[in-house]
């Protein structure tokens, strides 16, 4: 039996949550086999991150040379990066390899506040979405990105999706968690449309790593051959799932992770 395989370049998170582990959790869910390139080693639980070992630039680029030489990969997810130096091997690995379907999080901070991204490493951060078809910012994130303020409302979330898209990445999900309101919506936009997506606040402290899993249940869906509108579609009620077990789970004193095997146990 062919399965599809995706890959994710991330940190790792010792708490399972976020990151490399949350990714290789939600690749299983929906039924991809998940390989992995680590960027950093983090000391972290729910409630903070302690320490961040970076894992050095050529041996970045030798893991994804290991994994690219042996695997037919048919999605990639990439998440924290660290430095400037772990963003340019992981650009160069990509064109090397000729990478498919590149869902890149650009990760900037923790969801305990911690930062994650140099300030040197942005303007690599712009060249690297010019080889992603698609790019998930939080509102913050986006923000960041963009060097203005966060939006205030679903028009300006549009406008400054719109304005990612000039650095050359094929479309933008920008991500409404961080906004208020009973909804939580994530607008989809490409060149010529902006499609809505929209779910019921769940109301939980239990939050911790939702941005990996989404793009990851993205680059999943990719790996699968669907639709990007329709991987979208699949990442949000995934998520919207895996955010209203989480309290079940009891894992943690601070933000606890998601439910990934929800539909399971």
């Amino acid at each position: 039996m062919s399965i599809p395989i995706a890959v994710t370049i991330a940190g790792s998170d010792s708490g399972g949550g976020a990151g490399i582990q949350a990714d290789l959790k939600t690749f299983a869910a929906f039924g991809v086999y998940g390989a992995s390139v680590v960027t950093a080693v983090t000391a972290q639980n729910t409630q903070s991150i302690t320490a961040i070992h970076e894992v050095p630039a050529n041996v970045v680029a030798a893991q994804m040379d290991a994994v690219f030489s042996d695997f037919d990969v048919a999605a990639v997810k990439i998440g924290m990066l660290g430095s400037a130096a772990a963003i340019a091997a992981v650009a160069e690995g990509l064109a090397r390899h000729k990478a498919r379907n590149v869902v890149l999080d650009p990760v900037m901070a923790a969801t305990s506040g911690e930062k994650l991204l140099g300030d040197d490493a942005r303007e690599g951060l712009h060249k690297l979405m010019g080889q992603a078809r698609l790019v998930t910012p939080n509102i913050p994130e986006a923000a960041a990105l963009l060097d203005v303020l966060p939006a205030r409302d679903e028009n300006d979330m549009r406008v400054q999706a719109q304005a990612l898209l000039a650095f050359g990445v094929g479309a933008v999900v920008i991500k409404g968690g961080h906004a208020g309101g009973s909804e939580s919506v994530d607008l989809l936009v490409e060149a010529a449309t902006c499609t809505r997506f929209a779910a019921p606040r769940i109301g939980t402290e239990n939050t911790h790593g939702t941005g990996c899993t989404f793009a990851s249940a993205i680059a999943a869906g990719l790996a699968r051959k669907l639709l990007l509108a329709d991987a979208v579609s699949d990442a949000k009620a995934y998520i919207g799932r895996a955010i209203a077990a989480a309290d079940r789970l009891k894992v943690g004193a601070g933000r606890g992770p998601l439910h990934h095997f929800s539909q399971w146990w």
